[in-house]
């Protein structure tokens, strides 16, 4: 019957070459063995739909998988690319943040320039992230592609992350992370702008702090708050500083959760960027003195803004220093 041929048609077309003759025979067979004598075409559409789906049936006579990630994969290929694309899209962020803000000049009045910066983040900055990302799933993908049709293993049941067949021991290395514990990508992606978004200020707070004003109808920085030259003579220690700070997001970032260790080198973390800034901001001439008088002016103060300036930065800091270390502890210590 002209179904039976039709039907052997469609599930040897998907399968190898060499094999289709064998494997037509075998359907064919089994197709006729089933059907009594004399069948319907009724008869022969209940066989059918019993055999199923054409390309279901290929899949089961393929030497080769007939998806690009299998079962035994798939887990493996989401688990990697919801770890590995975050990081590239985070990364591609931060270096396309730093090479920007750093380089900029400060010629534009403030207006024009803030409108240009946020067109170049939305433009060029999101398009740069597409690109990375599209390109980390390509690799991802390709990757394992290979690794599915190379396999020549006839186990089906998926890997786990250890490319271990999965048994209940598997559970015990697991953490149970409750939600106190829990740090979160936006967690992660907020601590790598925020530094991305001190290096462009750091390198460039000449240009960028101070006090504006109306020149010619553009808004203007006319007095720069910091002095560059003292800025830029602390870069040595600037850079361990930043190192630091990266290296604790990175760890926070595979940790996942807060634990006693995190919370431990969030302290040593808060230590060295509080001797930092205390070092930095009691340095003489970090601030101008132009600025200062024209606070001073400006707010009709009857005393020296300098070493007031210096005391209320100092023990803010300190604060909030204080403050993150008891948060860090508190949350490794969180029972589930």
């Amino acid at each position: 019957m002209q179904l039976i041929d039709i039907y052997i048609q469609e599930v040897t077309r998907r399968l190898p070459e060499k094999s289709r003759g064998d494997i037509a025979l075998e359907l064919r067979s089994t197709i006729e063995d089933i059907l009594p004598e004399n069948y319907s075409e009724k008869e022969v559409k209940e066989v059918l739909k019993n055999l199923g789906n054409p390309a279901s049936l290929a899949s089961e006579y393929s030497e080769r998988p007939m998806h690009l990630i299998g079962p035994r994969y798939f887990d493996m290929y989401t688990t990697l690319l919801k770890i590995v694309t975050p990081i590239v899209a985070i990364l591609t962020f931060f270096v396309f943040i730093v090479e920007n803000i750093i380089t900029y000049g400060g010629e534009e009045d403030i207006v024009s320039g803030s409108i240009n910066v946020i067109i170049l983040i939305l433009g060029h900055g999101t398009w740069n992230i597409v690109s990375a990302v599209i390109q980390t799933f390509f690799w991802i993908t390709l990757v394992f592609a290979i690794l599915e049709r190379t396999d020549t293993s006839k186990e089906k049941s998926p890997l786990t992350p250890g490319w271990t067949e999965w048994t209940p021991d598997d559970l015990k290395s697991l953490p149970l992370i409750s939600k106190e514990k829990k740090i979160s990508t936006l967690d992660i992606f907020g601590s790598l702008l925020w530094i991305a978004i001190f290096i462009g200020v750091y390198f460039n707070a000449s240009h960028l702090i101070g006090v504006y004003e109306k020149v010619q109808g553009k808004i203007q920085l006319i007095i720069p708050t910091f002095n560059q030259e003292v800025l830029q003579s602390f870069w040595l220690i600037i850079i361990v500083a930043l190192i630091i700070e990266i290296a604790f997001v990175f760890y926070k970032l595979i940790a996942r959760q807060w634990t006693s260790k995190l919370a431990i080198m969030n302290t040593v973390r808060n230590i060295v960027s509080t001797i930092v800034f205390i070092v930095i901001i009691s340095t003489d001439q970090l601030i101008n003195d132009e600025f200062y008088t024209y606070i001073e002016d400006l707010l009709n103060l009857s005393f020296e803004l300098k070493n007031s300036v210096i005391i209320i930065s100092i023990v803010l800091w300190l604060f909030i220093s204080i403050l993150d270390i008891v948060q860090g502890f508190r949350k490794g210590k969180t029972k589930l």
